[in-house]
């Protein structure tokens, strides 16, 4: 405190001396200005009357011009030889009469008489600081003499800056008197009572229960001594088996906190850090040696966590809403919260008002941080879903219970091949219901946790299978329908029917969206080096090609999501937009990847690699190919030709 009181004064002492010295120079510059200006003017009136040699002109309008200011201490008129012929307040006739003598003005070193000018000085006297004024006397360009004029500095300026200084001096003065005083008061009453609290504290810090102080005080420090013995006495009838059950159930408390998935801060009233575990850190990545206890929370949290729970936290730790009764408040708080760094993740935060034993007073809160990533990832997907299927399923039973509906109540007014019409539409509205709902049943059961055995799978087989099934179809479209598999290559490891059912939709939306006079063809080889490293297991690649229509660009990101359909931006077809989601499905749980080439009136390509299966037992031979006149194009560029 004193080394303190000593800055401080010192540094107002000297701010006040350097406003002193800034005044007293300003006040020099304003007096040398008032002085120039004041023997220009003088100088400028009494030429003429010099240069005429009217010296009872010259003494007449100085002694006017003098006695009308108080600014001026002398004025002295010297000729060219610095003779003085006139002076107030001396005149050279009164010095010549009285003394018998001649005075001469001593002219400054620098002075020059042909000055523009006037040559301004300061100089000290036993009755203060004098501005001295030296004017050269001219007329038409002759040089007359000189005069010389006293000013006295400001009075007013004088006096203030006086009184500043004296009264920084005492006041600098009255400090130290009493610091000192202070002092020896501190050192008397209250420095030995806390040195003895002191060394009592630390004694209980090592666990010597038994210190007493015993002084004979009264006020506040007397209370405080009497409530520390105490203190003491509790803590001595302690037992020992106590504390270290106390100490056990910490530790078991910290480790929990610790080794808990969710983050949790506890914040005591004044938003400062109590106790922060490690899943709190990652969550708001604090760094491991960040030491946040006695820190305040808001200053740690990123940015768009402290402008939702900014509010929430200064609420929550408000008395008033514990001591009125009338007031409705909460316990706690819930927010959900996306977080981007590290990573983007969104988080539940619960704020929870941590109260005493009698629910009084507010101890602080517990701050609980939950990822909920997955969980709102599952809900929008659901949501997502359900709106999805709603929105299909409506369309095929609003047109069968409306064509039922007709034929109900209008049946006799319709003819034979507009009944028959009628339950035809049906028929197949019904259809498409069917196969939306096992699409549905399939990709549901793809994105469960059912776990698929894998086995050696000749991939001859089902394609042979597929183009079995579709040869009629692609017959009666006038559709080429073709495979090139490329010989001996070994069985792939995977499912058999999910791979039937790969091949099955893929070939089918082949043969919706190519025109009559088309081609359709699977492809079957194995990866050369070039695609295929030494440090990835053995694979063969699959592809559909077909010379349909196309796909823009635009659409092909989003074609693999539910229910996206791109026929219904270039013309109506049936389908339930689930067909490439379930193939998307059934390639990941291969633990690869669909991809696709196309281009708008070319056609399109759907590919993808299959690990070989590293077992050696020998499967069925390939079934021979339908189409002699397979194309033998490499697949590896991924063109599509007409």
């Amino acid at each position: 405190m004193a080394a303190a009181t000593l800055v401080v004064s010192l540094i107002m002492s000297g701010l006040t001396f350097w406003a002193v010295n800034t005044i007293q120079q300003d006040a020099r510059l304003n007096d040398t200005r008032f002085g120039s200006d004041l023997g220009l003017l003088l100088a400028a009136n009494v030429a003429p009357q010099i240069a005429e040699n009217d010296l009872t002109e010259v003494a007449r309008f100085s002694d006017r011009f003098y006695r009308s200011t108080s600014s001026v201490r002398y004025m002295l008129y010297a000729d060219e030889d610095g003779q003085i012929f006139y002076g107030i307040p001396f005149s050279e006739s009164m010095v010549q009469n009285s003394l018998t003598i001649q005075r001469r003005i001593e002219l400054p070193e620098n002075y020059a008489k042909n000055l523009d000018l006037p040559m301004v000085r300061q100089h000290l006297t036993p009755n203060g600081e004098v501005t001295d004024v030296f004017v050269p006397l001219t007329h038409e360009n002759k040089y007359l003499g000189v005069l010389a004029i006293g000013i006295n500095p400001n009075p007013t300026v004088v006096a203030s800056s006086n009184l500043t200084r004296d009264v920084t001096i005492s006041v600098f003065i009255s400090i130290w008197v009493m610091m000192i005083l202070s002092g020896v008061l501190n050192a008397l009453t209250i420095t030995k009572p806390i040195k003895e609290l002191l060394v009592g504290v630390k004694n209980i810090a090592a666990k010597n229960f038994k210190q007493r102080i015993d002084l004979p005080l009264g006020g506040e420090l007397g209370e405080l001594i009497i409530s520390f013995n105490e203190m003491t006495e509790r803590l001595e009838h302690y037992e020992e088996q106590n504390i270290e059950e106390l100490t056990a159930e910490k530790a078991k408390l910290e480790t929990l906190v610790s080794t808990i998935a969710d983050g949790a801060v506890l914040i005591d009233t004044n938003l400062q850090v109590m106790l922060v575990n490690p899943a709190a850190r990652r969550f708001f990545s604090w760094e491991e040696n960040l030491n946040l206890v006695g820190e305040n929370v808001l200053h740690h949290l990123p940015t768009s966590v402290t402008k939702k729970l900014t509010r929430s936290l200064y609420q929550i730790v408000d008395e008033n809403s514990l001591k009125n009764k009338n007031q409705e408040y909460r316990e706690g708080e819930e927010f959900r919260i996306t977080l981007t760094e590290p990573t983007a993740r969104t988080v539940r935060i619960l704020l929870i008002r941590v109260l005493d034993q009698y629910r009084e007073s507010i101890k602080g809160i517990a701050m609980t941080v939950q990822d909920i990533t997955r969980e709102a990832e599952l809900n929008q997907a659901k949501s997502n879903f359900i709106s999805n299927v709603s929105h299909e399923l409506r369309t095929p039973l609003f047109n069968i219970k409306s064509f039922i509906e007709t034929l109900h109540e209008y049946g006799e007014d319709l003819s034979e091949g507009q009944r028959q019409e009628f339950l035809e539409t049906a028929n197949r509205e019904t259809d498409r219901l069917t196969r939306l709902v096992n699409d549905v049943l399939d990709l549901s059961r793809l994105e469960s946790c059912r776990i698929y055995h894998f086995e050696p799978v000749d991939l001859a087989q089902p394609i042979d299978q597929t183009l079995r099934t579709y040869q009629l179809n692609a017959k009666d479209k006038g559709i080429e329908l073709g495979k090139d598999i490329a010989s001996n290559l070994r069985p792939v490891l995977g499912h058999y029917d999910l791979l039937l059912q790969v091949f099955d939709n893929l070939v089918g939306n082949a043969l919706k969206f190519t025109e009559p006079g088309g081609r359709v063809t699977i492809r079957a080889y194995k990866l050369d080096n070039e695609f295929n490293h030494q440090d990835v297991k053995e694979r063969v690649r699959v592809e559909i090609s077909d010379t349909g229509i196309g796909i823009d660009l635009e659409d092909q990101e989003a074609i693999f999501e539910r229910f996206s359909r791109v026929e219904n931006r270039v013309h109506t077809l049936e389908g339930t937009g689930l067909g490439l989601s379930i193939v998307k499905n059934i390639i990941e749980r291969h633990h690869s990847r669909v991809h696709l080439v196309s281009e708008v009136g070319i056609g399109t390509t759907f590919w993808f690699d299959i690990e070989v299966s590293e077992e050696k037992e020998q499967l069925a031979e390939p079934v021979q190919p339908l189409d002699n006149e397979a194309t033998t194009e490499t697949s590896s560029e991924l063109k599509i030709k007409n």
